[in-house]
């Protein structure tokens, strides 16, 4: 199969075939009729499977007639963060090269001013964040009212990061005749009751099992203590010469501490994470993907948009509280059919989230030790030890108090 069978413009297959794409992916192949039908969707895909053309491409195609002024906003497309909506902007303007269709982008963190002269130019296809997507709505520089199609990328990490509200505002503006396409690397019980209303009568579109990571990335999985996951992280590095590494943490201040660390250990590294003002993430990520910093050290939500091809080392230096993270961050490896490496550093006391992970994947990933970083099973039971004397005291304390201990049932 191929783009032209697709029943896409001219426009749009030489632009793919420009960028090099030969043939659709299997998301793109499920997606694209559908879409083009005018049918609601909800796609569970992965990243790096080519979502985006996925859901851009038709609608171009479904836009392309429409070139006489007033060009209201008759497409909008929802990202999480600002970086994957730059990220999809890209990508529209690219896809649309040979068009006549204007486009225009909205996120937070930069002035409001140059987004309201694109748009007032008008915009066919509008790319934006939700919250500064309510900035333009309140100050009246954004008018829905002529909307034909929403798109909901990455809908799981727009719950996730609490966008719930924000969405119901915007839904609260839009027409209800409208075909609304729903993307989203994992599906659990929350996504589904979203689909419920937002969608009508969806076509269901699952590529890959769900919640499944991509294939073609191996998974390692590293005990290690954690005061000595930094010289970890370093050594791996270092002994093997990896370039372009991205580096997982669950906070900033780890972020920033890891960063600064291992920039003493001779590796090039930044981080990236929300505190930092908009041009100094998009300055890094630009530096990282020219090779100029080595190791790029990111929070999950920050990460978010990264879009490398050739990136092919993930590190989790520490394993994410929402499992579902998991897929998100190694899915940054692995890209456009490459191959990936995803190395996971568990301390003694992750065990719990790695377990929580590999109930989301249905798989097992087996733990390891590299010589000269095993684990300090005198410390783990000497931890062990002071938990246990710590529950005799409890438990002292509440007799004493007469207060009854209640065990778990199993």
């Amino acid at each position: 199969m191929n783009f032209s069978s697709l029943a896409l413009d001219k426009s749009l297959t030489d632009a793919v075939k420009t960028l090099g794409y030969t043939a659709p992916t299997p998301i793109q192949q499920q997606a694209i009729p559908a879409i083009l039908e005018g049918k609601d969707i909800m796609a569970g895909a992965q990243t790096g499977t080519g979502k985006t053309a996925a859901f851009a491409l038709p609608i171009l195609q479904q836009l392309i007639k429409y070139t006489d002024a007033p060009r209201p906003i008759r497409a909008l497309v929802l990202t999480p963060t600002r970086e994957l909506a730059q990220q999809v902007y890209k990508s529209f303007l690219r896809y649309a090269e040979n068009t006549q269709l204007n486009l225009a982008v909205a996120y937070g963190g930069v002035s409001i001013n140059p987004q309201i002269s694109a748009i007032e130019k008008g915009a066919d296809i509008l790319i934006a964040t939700p919250g500064r997507l309510l900035d333009h709505m309140t100050k009246g520089s954004v008018d829905l009212s002529q909307l034909q199609t929403i798109v909901f990328d990455e809908a799981d990490r727009m719950l996730d990061m609490g966008f719930k509200d924000e969405i119901n505002r915007i839904l609260s503006r839009v027409p209800n005749k409208r075909q609304t396409l729903l993307f989203s690397a994992t599906f659990d019980e929350t996504i589904f009751k979203l689909s419920k209303t937002l969608l009508n009568n969806p076509v269901l579109i699952e590529v890959n099992d769900r919640n499944a990571a991509a294939s073609q990335v191996e998974q390692l999985v590293y005990t290690v203590d954690r005061d000595r996951k930094r010289e970890l992280t370093s050594f791996l590095i270092g002994s093997k010469n990896w370039k372009q590494v991205l580096i997982f943490t669950r906070t900033k201040q780890t972020a920033d501490e890891l960063a600064k660390e291992m920039c003493k250990d001779g590796i090039q590294t930044q981080s990236i994470h929300g505190d930092k003002s908009q041009g100094a993430r998009e300055r890094v990520l630009a530096e990282f993907k020219q090779g100029k910093i080595r190791a790029l050290v990111a929070t999950d939500v920050a990460a978010r948009g990264i879009d490398i091809i050739d990136l092919k080392y993930v590190i989790n230096y520490e394993l994410p509280y929402v499992a579902e993270d998991y897929i998100h961050r190694i899915g940054r490896t692995g890209r456009a059919g490459n191959a990936g490496l995803a190395i996971s550093l568990m301390s003694p006391s992750e065990k719990g989230l790695l377990e929580a992970v590999e109930k989301v994947l249905d798989s097992v990933l087996l733990p390891q030790w590299l010589p000269g970083y095993e684990p300090d099973l005198t410390k783990q039971n000497q931890t062990a030890k002071r938990s246990s004397k710590g529950k005799q005291k409890q438990h002292a304390r509440n007799k004493a108090l007469g207060i009854k201990s209640t065990k778990k049932r199993s």
